[in-house]
């Protein structure tokens, strides 16, 4: 039995229906409570360290830093001259350029940080595999197709303080479809984990929806389209499931208008997970539980039946570059 948790960052609890989206509400949805970082707004940055350990952003120590992140290396190497030549807006607008101009990516920790700070997290001691989870990266070497479509969307998608959503495109429809080029390939490396029978836990992240969001508010149908097709990815991941299988879905914030709103979301196909989650706080028990009272064992190599489609998954995965 394998339990699979994917974040979706921004699927929105006011945007879904159960009519029109059930791979995206399941059995079971609700909306929980997110956390507000210094920049006013819920930070992906903060918050899927966040969802993964089960603490405040100031207690496991990855806190975005009025609006931008330090973490990553480019940024990093100007911090300390920055911190003292440099008023606070200007470093904002600074690391919007650098992320937008120079490939930086900030969402970059590596996995060893959670270690190296005695703090635990929803992985320890389990078979498991985390797939582009924000902030918890367990080969920092290697990036995915989803990685370095999103370090090269130049004028496709500019950061932009003034702007409304804080984010520009000088083309929308361009941008959409290579989100959702992105989405695509998550999830499918999320079905091909699934599918290996290695893991007793698989988690996986996709940013598109997000991204989407932040510069379509003039273009509401590309995000209601945006909705529909991921619904339609899911439903081809829950078609992988085995019957003992279960299916969690979880989101840092939603998003309207183009902004980051205070209401996250989770869907299962097991309802007592959703009524065990009030916020995003809540989530890493949640799933430790499901672990916990469910035979989540990864099966031994020799005894998998589901090899060859796994296989087949990677080939296809390769055929098209994404490997």
């Amino acid at each position: 039995m394998t339990l699979v948790v994917l974040g979706i960052d921004a699927l929105d609890p006011d945007l879904v229906d159960s009519d029109k989206h059930p791979h995206l509400t399941l059995d079971a949805h609700r909306s929980i409570e997110t956390i507000v970082s210094s920049s006013g707004e819920p930070s992906t940055h903060e918050l899927w360290p966040t969802i993964i350990t089960g603490l405040s952003p100031t207690d496991h120590g990855l806190v975005l830093d009025d609006g931008v992140t330090w973490e990553n290396p480019i940024v990093a190497a100007l911090s300390s001259v920055a911190d003292y030549v440099l008023p606070s807006g200007l470093q904002t607008r600074l690391g919007n350029w650098l992320l937008t101009n120079t490939g930086a990516d900030a969402f970059r920790t590596p996995a060893t940080y959670y270690a190296d700070n005695d703090l635990e997290t929803v992985f320890r001691g389990r078979e498991s595999a985390a797939i582009g989870i924000p902030n918890y990266v367990v080969d920092p070497d290697t990036e995915d197709r989803e990685h370095q479509l999103r370090r090269h969307m130049g004028d496709l998608f500019k950061r932009d303080s003034d702007a409304k959503g804080g984010h520009t495109s000088a083309d929308p429809v361009a941008f959409y479809e290579q989100c959702l080029e992105m989405m695509m390939i998550r999830i499918a490396r999320v079905r091909r984990a699934l599918r290996s029978r290695e893991h007793e836990l698989v988690f996986g992240y996709t940013s598109g929806l997000d991204l989407i969001g932040h510069v379509t508010h003039s273009r509401p149908a590309l995000q209601d389209r945006a909705y529909e097709e991921v619904n339609e990815f899911v439903g081809e991941l829950r078609g992988d499931l085995d019957k003992e299988d279960e299916l969690v879905l979880v989101s840092d914030h939603g998003l309207q208008d183009g902004l980051h709103t205070e209401e996250a979301m989770i869907a299962a196909t097991d309802p007592s997970v959703v009524n065990s989650v009030e916020s995003v706080l809540d989530v890493r028990a949640a799933i430790e539980e499901l672990l916990e009272t469910g035979e989540h064992t990864p099966k031994p190599r020799n005894d998998r039946q589901d090899g060859l489609g796994s296989e087949a998954v990677r080939e296809q995965l390769d055929d098209l570059g994404y490997m």
